[in-house]
């Protein structure tokens, strides 16, 4: 009984997280002083969700992707690359005079795949393999990535401890990740099919305590609006929705299936802004915070939205193609008479 109420529960935060997770923004940034020192737990909380997100991966998944690696180079092009220096062009030419809300930006754009991506990929009958491959390789990848991008960007106006920022994500992303993988391989699927799924209430759980503790961050800055916070919160919104509609349109240039624009469309707009808002929480200024956060409320609603926008775009195609395929029949009917 209390097994089933413990599974009932996973699966109720997980299909009302654009519920909770507002909620708890709202109240780490109302109640700083109750929430803010469980930041303190936020590398432990946010490593044993990598864990359990890696339990659904294993090595024998990503040979075929690895075979044939241009989709996941494309993907890995637009994440590493092309959002972070996007990001950083628009928040200068935008928030230049305030280096704290630029770094935030460029922050929450140079994080790894949010690992919730593989759930929508899936849902929506996505390319699985390429979307594990793409989250394993940035995953892995971030904690050199992210301050190499960092430094490489923002180096010369933001004083940033490479070394801790390394530690902490090979601690927090790396060695959980590879360690899920290798538990579900050795163990025969065990790790998926029991142990991740044992796993997954309770990391919904520290999901939702982790935003709350991290928005507390940014309460002082969030009770005291100004005009360019909202400014911020806004842009965040625009650019995150550009991060879908940019997967979406490069897999349409490459001709794609409906599974590869399902994966890009997921993969280059979902992003792992819990790592994200637990580094700029310990290495940065609370301002820091707030552009990864308004990332945390936008990114579940837009993912929600742009499933309903793929479905009528391959169901428009799906109709198209059977058009045609009705049409070409016809032509060879008539040439037989």
């Amino acid at each position: 009984m209390i097994a089933q109420g413990y599974r009932q529960m996973g699966s109720y935060l997980s299909s009302h997280m654009t519920f909770f997770v507002p909620l708890c923004v709202a109240l780490g940034v109302l109640l700083p002083q109750a929430f803010g020192p469980v930041s303190t737990f936020g590398p432990i909380m946010f490593a044993i969700m990598t864990f359990q997100g890696s339990l659904n991966n294993t090595f024998k998944q990503l040979a075929g992707v690895f075979r044939h690696p241009l989709n996941l180079l494309i993907i890995l092009g637009v994440i590493m690359v092309l959002m972070p220096g996007l990001a950083y062009a628009c928040a200068m030419l935008l928030f230049g005079d305030n280096m704290d809300l630029v770094t935030g930006i460029v922050l929450e754009y140079s994080v790894p795949i949010g690992i919730v991506s593989f759930m929508w990929v899936d849902m929506y009958r996505g390319d699985t393999s390429l979307g594990l491959a793409a989250i394993l390789v940035s995953t892995v990848l971030s904690p050199f990535t992210i301050p190499a991008t960092l430094s490489f960007l923002l180096g010369a106006t933001v004083h940033i401890d490479v070394m801790g920022m390394i530690v902490d994500l090979i601690f927090m992303i790396a060695v959980p990740a590879i360690a899920g993988m290798a538990v579900n391989e050795l163990a025969r699927g065990w790790g998926h099919e029991k142990l991740s799924g044992a796993l997954s209430p309770a990391c919904r759980v520290l999901m939702l305590l982790n935003i709350t503790a991290n928005s507390t961050k940014m309460s002082a800055y969030v009770l005291n609006m100004n005009l360019q916070r909202l400014e911020v919160a806004l842009f965040i919104l625009v650019f995150a929705t550009c991060g879908f509609f940019i997967g979406l349109a490069v897999a349409r240039l490459m001709h794609g299936s409906q599974s590869l624009l399902v994966t890009m469309s997921f993969d280059c707009g979902l992003r792992n802004i819990s790592s994200g808002a637990t580094l700029a929480a310990q290495y940065f200024p609370g301002e820091t915070v707030f552009p990864v956060m308004c990332g945390t409320i936008f990114q579940q609603i837009l993912a929600a939205t742009f499933g309903h926008i793929i479905e009528r775009l391959c169901s428009e195609d799906t109709a198209e193609r059977d058009r045609k395929i009705e049409r070409a029949k016809r032509l060879l009917r008539e040439r037989n008479r």
